[in-house]
């Protein structure tokens, strides 16, 4: 009983965007004109995966009280990237891949270096790289256009037997490739305790630097994961800004919704999985009951404003920030 009541204490905030997206898809589907459906469940879930990727790179740095401004860049370098390399036989397939792959990770590691050996602030330092990337993924594709390997794109976006959408097992694979190995290592625990306190983090020898550099890596890893994503959806790649700017500001949300604080040091990927699937079914809502378009935004901004306010609350409640950990 004692280890329940623990467990919904420490996974609340993923617990109540889990219920949450659930009830909006629920209802989505119930006012769908088509109803629940094998198509209609792959075009939700590729949607929300999409913005999934780019929310789960967000949150390794805000776990380390950072913030990345430039994962919806190194989003958009990718899918750039992506639609130059990814095609072709298996083999320069897989090459490409792994090619835009490292490229992420080379983005989220200059990140973190800047971040921990430049001394800057990870808003500034994030928000000057992704003018870097967005420079470079327009040097890669001035113009809409690319191309993909149809097969791979189409193993990754289409239906599994039974209907059961690809992107929600890609997403399953990553979850349990990346996030639950960092979750578990000595970095990822480090990298929680810098968020909750840098200052006993490093009095108790936590290595602050390698796990802020490894927060950093990951998340670019992740954004080029989503950029990769985007490439088997659109089949094409396109360097807009409009776009980066857009899934950056989205990723945030997401996070917020997902439960993990702004602060840094609580939180969960898993739980910026399902705020991103939150904020994708309010845009479907949207739709389904015919509102105008200015309408999302609107609705998105407040449902943020409101998880901001509710995790301020708080910690001001708590006369030892500490507390919010225990």
């Amino acid at each position: 009983m004692i280890g329940s009541s623990y467990f919904v204490s420490e996974h609340k905030g993923t617990i109540a965007a889990f219920v949450t997206a659930v009830a909006f898809f629920v209802l989505y589907v119930s006012n769908h004109q088509a109803g629940l459906t094998a198509n209609v469940a792959t075009t939700a879930a590729n949607k929300g995966v999409l913005l999934a990727f780019v929310a789960m790179a967000q949150t390794l740095p805000v776990l380390t009280a950072g913030l990345d401004l430039s994962v919806g860049m190194v989003f958009v370098l990718s899918n750039c990237l992506a639609s130059n390399l990814v095609f072709g036989t298996p083999l320069e397939t897989a090459l490409g891949v792994v090619a835009v792959l490292l490229t992420g990770s080379a983005c989220g590691a200059l990140n973190g270096l800047i971040v921990v050996y430049g001394r800057l602030q990870p808003i500034i330092t994030t928000l000057a790289t992704g003018a870097v990337y967005y420079g470079l993924a327009l040097l890669l594709r001035p113009v809409p256009g690319g191309n993909v390997n149809s097969e791979l794109a189409e193993a990754v976006t289409g239906q599994l037997p039974g209907g059961i959408p690809a992107s929600l097992l890609f997403i399953l694979v990553v979850v349990l490739v990346v996030w639950v190995p960092f979750r578990r290592s000595v970095l990822g625990r480090a990298a929680y305790a810098v968020g909750s306190s840098e200052t006993a983090a490093y009095m108790s020898g936590v290595p602050i630097g390698k796990a802020r550099i490894l927060a950093y890596t990951l998340s670019g890893l992740l954004a080029s994961i989503a950029g990769l994503m985007l490439t088997f959806i659109t089949y094409s790649g396109e360097a807009s800004a409009a776009l980066g700017g857009t899934y950056t500001l989205n990723s945030i949300a997401a996070v917020v919704i997902g439960g993990t604080s702004l602060f840094g040091g609580s939180g969960s990927a898993i739980g910026s999985i399902f705020g991103a699937f939150v904020l994708r079914t309010i845009g479907d809502l949207l739709f389904v009951f015919d509102l105008e378009p200015f309408w999302q935004p609107l609705v998105q901004g407040v449902i943020l404003l409101a998880a901001v306010s509710l995790g301020a609350i708080r910690l001001l409640r708590m006369r030892n920030r500490l507390d919010v950990f225990t």
